[in-house]
Formats: structure tokens, sequence, C-alpha cells
């Protein structure tokens, strides 16, 4: 999963460097206002790539005594970072752009420079989004594609994606500003085309900054896995009921399990260790993810404070 997260922030990485620099000296050259703003976005999105990295690198870090869960979720912290990157800075300085450029428009020079940027942006930004949705299809599976969204746990796959959408959002944006810009005569539409663009940038910021803040807090895992571990717990003829049965994500490949279960009142101490251990033994070889298992004993009417961590 981890491999997967990082060759499509790779691919985007490499696509956003080349795009920025050929966009910015087109707008150098050319003037344009849209093509600064996408050179902006370019740029932020490169800046952003490496963020993601980084998460990716320092969530590798073993656990510790100041973390004993390991850091995990540093990809979800730089993933927030992130999106407020791309809304403080994409979003924000492509509207300052576009307001300037419509109180003081600028005619564009040489626009024939522009279509031919925005051409091969195009091209790579249609070839970094093609390896970000073939990768994130390998993981969501037969899950629809707002609901793979919504019980993703890693951000990177989802950050990267809505990136290279948005950014082919904002390059069709800006050839229909610098367009009809160049078809009327009037430059006013291409600092038009910069405000379209922010706004497309401010939108997926906020989209990405709401999912990875639930991350970041603390989410279940998915409802298929906690069902099946209540399931594989109440099948046990040592077990009585279960009460609870609690999951936390820690990172994107480590679940944090907590179960409360009532075991037989005439079952000695002895055999509830050795059922506890199977328990942990079997909810791990089942659901890889799930790394610590606690579990606590207690009847269905009263309920002990004190977890007891399995073997």
């Amino acid at each position: 999963m981890a491999s997967g997260s990082k060759k499509v922030i790779i691919a985007a990485l490499i696509g956003n460097v080349m795009i920025a620099v050929t966009k910015f000296i087109a707008a150098l050259i050319t003037g344009s206002s849209a093509m600064i703003s996408e050179g902006i976005h370019s740029l932020v999105d490169t800046g952003n790539q490496v963020l993601l990295l980084l998460g990716l690198k320092k969530a590798q870090k073993p656990p510790d005594e100041r973390f004993p869960f390991g850091h995990g979720k540093e990809v979800y912290f730089w993933s927030f970072v992130v999106a407020l990157l791309l809304f403080a800075m994409g979003s924000g300085l492509s509207i300052y752009e576009g307001i300037e450029h419509i109180r003081k428009p600028a005619e564009i020079h040489n626009p024939a420079l522009n279509y031919i940027v925005l051409s091969i942006a195009i091209f790579f930004e249609a070839s970094s989004c093609y390896v970000a949705m073939t990768e994130f299809n390998k993981v969501r599976g037969d899950t629809d594609f707002i609901n793979s969204i919504k019980q993703g746990k890693d951000p990177a796959f989802f950050v990267v994606l809505f990136e290279d959408i948005a950014a082919m959002a904002g390059l069709v944006v800006a050839l229909i500003g610098i367009t009809i810009s160049h078809v009327t005569g009037n430059p006013v539409w291409d600092g038009v085309a910069s405000l379209g663009i922010g706004a497309v940038l401010g939108f997926t910021a906020i989209f990405l900054a709401y999912e990875t803040k639930s991350l970041l807090i603390g989410e279940a895992a998915n409802p298929e896995m906690v069902r099946s571990i209540r399931q594989m717990i109440s099948d046990l003829p040592e077990v009585s009921g279960v009460n609870e049965v609690l999951t936390l994500h820690m990172g994107p490949e480590f679940v944090l399990v907590t179960i409360s279960a009532d075991f037989e009142d005439n079952l000695p101490v002895g055999n509830i260790e050795k059922v506890i251990q199977q328990i942990d033994i079997r909810i791990k070889q089942k659901h890889p993810l799930v790394k610590r298992v606690f579990i606590e004993a207690e009847s269905a009417k009263k309920k002990s404070p004190e977890p007891q961590a399995a073997a």
C-alpha cells in the first residue's frame, strides 16, 4: 500500500516539475495571467508531493518510548498541511493574480505559445492522473468511487488523485480563458480564467482538508473489518457475548483494536489467557492491518476500566 502511494506521488512530482518550469517560461514570454496562475498551481503541487513523500518517510519510523504506537499519523498530518497550502498559496495567489489582471488588463503576446504549453501540460497531467487512478482502483476494488474516498485510510492516494483532477480542470479553464481573450481581443478574460483556477483549487483544498481532518483526529476501521472481528469473537464457545469492538487507524497500515468480551463464568483464568491469545492471533491473521489488540474480560452488566493486553 505504501509502495503504491510512493509510486503515485513520484509520478506526480516528476510531471509537475516539468510542467511548472514550462508554464512560468510561457507566462514570462506571453504575459498571460492564467499561465502565471497555472505555474503557481504546478509549483504548489510540486511542493505538496515533496511534503507527502516526507510524510511517508516519517511514518515508517519505528515505535519508541514517546510514540509507542509508531508514527503512522505523520501521513495524515502532512496531507492536511498539503490541503492548507493548496488553499492558501494555490487558490489565494491565483485569485489575487486574477483580480490584479482584471483591474489592470495586459495584452497577451504570442498566444500560440500558451496553446503549445497547455497542450503539453495536459498530456503530462493526464499521464500522472492515469497512474494515480490506476493505483487508486487497485485499492478501492469493488467499492464505488465516493465511498472509497470516504472509507480510504491512505490520504496519499486521494490527495494526489484530486490534485491531478484539479490540475486538469485548471488547464481546461486556462485554455478557455486564453482562447476567449485571444478571439475577442479582451485580456480581461485571461484574468477571469485565473479566478476560475483559484476557485477550482479552493474547492479541492477544502474537500481534501475535510477528508484528512477526520483521519488526523482518528477514524475507526472500515465497518466490514469491525463486523468481521465481532463475528470472529462471538463464534468462540468460550465467549458468551461481545460488549464492544473499538478500532482506530494509527496510520494507513496500522489498526489498533480494543475488545470488551464476556467470557463464560465457569472458564478457568488460565483458559481465558489462552483464548485471548487465540483471538489475537486470529484477528491479525485475517486482518494484516491490525497490529495491536487489547482485550478486557468483563460481564455484560458491569464494565471494568482496566484493559488486558493480548499476547
